[in-house]
């Protein structure tokens, strides 16, 4: 069964989903194989869970099985909330830094993500921290995007996965020669370092951008967005039946690319470059552009992704810091504690307030 380059080709979506219901028949093959092989689908299942249905919606005073299973996963990553007390018993005598992702941290995943805005109460639980403890919000969105959701200058920002940071200038940072570490000034017209690892790359994330606009641009649902330094495919708003369409589109761009890479987040399909860089090496980098290294800080980094995966393995290999994640599903994780969705999160950074301000009246 032939295909055409161009998913938006609704007689081609079509033949992708015959099935040869003839008796001692193979299902005809085609080129959708390529995606279903290599396990992209299997991907973009197992990192889009289901929406849960609530039993109390339906009337019913039961314990879900869902919730049976989060509560034992629970026991390996216990709530970073009920384990509050033993995470500051740890952080005796240290300085908290802390690194947050912004969708699904700070703002609830929604379905256009043009509209993740996050709360006011969120964003005063934010600058409260702030005001305590040096943090920085590190997001798989442009770094300028971003900052538009939270509006906040007295926190540091590092956009596309840790390939957009602004951080203040040391002579001493061993990137500060680095060629794509510039001098730039802020907004408030401060000196800063702006490292941008992947600049090489513009160019190709634009051709990208263009064509997947292109080949995705009849199916439904589908957004396509350019963070500057990587492409994201949302699938979050097409029918399940189709994303073995839309795979298919990225596959075939991707083929194109030698240079690039596909990542999975929540719903959506992640084209980035390949260097030896992501959120684990950007809070390296902030660590040490904010005099955070020394073993006297405690790095707190609460997210949800996969992508956040690098930064919970980062702190765990160096044992001096914990990953919190994210989620209301059990899954896999370098994090140490949880959290279920950002409500608990702005809990947990009204916690550390508190707790700040009861041991400075002391």
């Amino acid at each position: 069964m032939g295909l055409t380059h161009n998913c938006s080709d609704k007689k081609t979506l079509k033949r992708w989903f015959f099935i040869d219901k003839r008796v001692g028949r193979k299902p005809i093959p085609s080129k959708l194989d390529d995606v279903r092989a290599s396990g992209w689908l299997d991907a973009m299942k197992s990192s889009s869970p289901p929406r849960k249905k609530l039993s109390k919606d339906l009337g019913i005073n039961f314990v879900s099985e869902e919730e049976v299973a989060y509560r034992s996963w629970a026991l390996k990553y216990p709530s970073a909330i009920t384990s509050f007390e033993q995470i500051i018993r740890n952080a005796n005598g240290k300085k908290i830094a802390l690194f947050l992702d912004y969708d699904g941290t700070l703002a609830n995943i929604v379905v256009d993500p043009e509209r993740a805005f996050m709360t006011n109460a969120m964003r005063a639980a934010v600058r409260n921290v702030a005001k305590y403890f040096p943090t920085a919000i590190v997001s798989g969105r442009p770094r300028d995007k971003v900052y538009g959701f939270v509006g906040l200058t007295d926190v540091h920002y590092a956009g596309c996965h840790g390939m957009d940071i602004v951080s203040p200038v040391r002579e001493t940072m061993s990137i500060a020669n680095h060629p794509n570490c510039i001098r730039s000034t802020d907004k408030q017209g401060k000196e800063v370092f702006l490292f941008q690892p992947a600049n090489e790359f513009i160019p190709m994330i634009d051709e990208v951008f263009i064509s997947l606009i292109e080949k995705t641009k009849d199916v439904e649902g589908a957004k396509v967005e350019n963070n500057k330094f990587c492409v994201s495919v949302h699938y979050r708003n097409i029918d399940e039946k189709v994303w073995p369409a839309v795979a298919q589109c990225v596959h075939e761009v991707l083929k194109g690319y030698p240079r690039l890479r596909l990542n999975y987040g929540r719903k959506v399909l992640e084209i980035r470059p390949i260097i030896d860089w992501n959120k684990g090496k950007a809070v390296e980098f902030l660590l040490e552009s904010l005099e955070l290294e020394s073993e006297d800080v405690l790095p707190l980094y609460i997210g949800d992704d996969n992508t956040d995966e690098d930064a919970f393995k980062v702190l765990r290999e160096k044992n001096r810091g914990y990953g919190i994640l994210v989620s209301s599903f059990p899954k896999e994780t370098n994090a140490f504690y949880s959290l279920r969705d950002p409500s608990e999160v702005m809990e947990f950074l009204k916690s550390l307030v508190r707790w700040k301000k009861s041991t400075a009246a002391l």
